[in-house]
């Protein structure tokens, strides 16, 4: 293949299953996706919430790498509103001195849970997102060392200064975030499992390219595999996408109704909970390797980021080794 492949995983919580087995399983998908020859894993951030269990991918990133010697793991991502830009360097400069090489941090512009979490996130103060671009061009800054002389900060370091430096990627799923990943230098991943829609994809894909050519493009995608096309169509037909529209003019996806419902109402504006059809990417290995190496050839994707949303913890698994780079291998060989 001339792309790569990786896995996100939220963590999803399973009725009747404790939070220790929860995470546990999150440890054997990161050591059975380094077994299965995937090139990274990655974490999220989800707050107050009862469906995942990914509330601090930086300590959960710490335990992976402790847990796996060789795949590269990190945050899928860190909401950097909440947080000051210099403590995420400190703490990913400590993970990359302990594990040089292996660290990825993934920066996201959403709040990752609901205003009632964004608050207590942010207590005693108050940050919308607005500042967004100042916070992540100074985390990049912090990052290379090399903080302009007149910025107010100048001549501090995020010690401890790691061998070899975490590599940055933005998160994102629309055409500016992609123009902000380009005028910053950072490789940008297109969450296409949260916006299916074709025409901002082709122009976020296109506008990156444009302005950062030598810059790695990946595509968070949602995927499911299976030994035969009928299973795989049925797993995916029970697979929605829950957004709430705020009068304000912002859209959020949220994991049910019940948040999206939820959301609305500690927004204090008034909202529309919308229940859409996901596009999800399904079929046996070499239908869905198939589609991947089309996507891979129109859009010049440097590797796919895979979201397998299948509730049944032994299906999700199975999907997963199904299409791994191992098994990849494998098909092409006996085909």
């Amino acid at each position: 293949m001339n792309y790569k492949l990786g896995i996100l995983d939220q963590s999803p919580v399973v009725e009747g299953t404790s939070n220790y087995d929860t995470l546990k399983k999150t440890v054997d998908l990161a050591q059975k996706a380094e077994e299965w020859g995937y090139e990274r894993f990655w974490v999220s951030e989800h707050h107050n919430s009862d469906s995942v269990a990914g509330s601090s991918p930086e300590v959960l990133v710490s335990y992976l790498l402790a847990k796996t010697k060789t795949i590269r793991v990190g945050s899928g991502g860190i909401m950097l509103q909440h947080y000051s830009p210099y403590k995420v360097v400190e703490n990913f400069h400590v993970l990359s001195t302990l594990e040089p090489g292996r660290v990825d941090l993934g920066i996201g512009k959403a709040p990752g849970g609901l205003p009632l979490s964004t608050k207590a996130l942010q207590y005693g103060t108050v940050n919308t997102g607005t500042d967004f671009e100042e916070r992540l061009a100074f985390l990049q800054q912090l990052i290379f060392d090399n903080i302009p002389g007149t910025h107010e900060f100048s001549g501090i370091q995020a010690t401890p200064i790691p061998p070899v430096k975490p590599k940055t990627y933005l998160l994102g799923a629309s055409v500016n975030s992609a123009k902000l990943a380009a005028k910053l230098g950072i490789s940008f991943a297109f969450a296409r499992f949260i916006n299916s829609d074709n025409k901002v994809f082709k122009e976020a894909a296109n506008t990156y390219r444009e302005n950062y050519p030598n810059g790695t493009f990946i595509a968070s995608v949602a995927v499911i595999t299976a030994p035969t096309e009928a299973e795989a169509k049925e797993l995916a037909g029970h697979q929605k996408i829950i957004k709430v529209h705020l009068a304000s003019g912002r859209t959020l996806t949220l994991q049910t109704v019940k948040q999206a419902e939820k959301f609305g109402e500690e927004s204090g504006e008034a909202y529309e909970v919308k229940t859409y059809d996901a596009n999800i990417i399904y079929g046996t290995p070499i239908q869905v390797k198939k589609t991947l190496d089309e996507l891979h050839e129109v859009y010049e994707i440097d590797e796919f980021i895979l979201h397998t949303p299948v509730p049944n913890p032994e299906q999700r698994l199975r999907s997963f080794e199904l299409l791994s780079p191992k098994n990849l291998k494998k098909q092409v060989v006996y085909s």
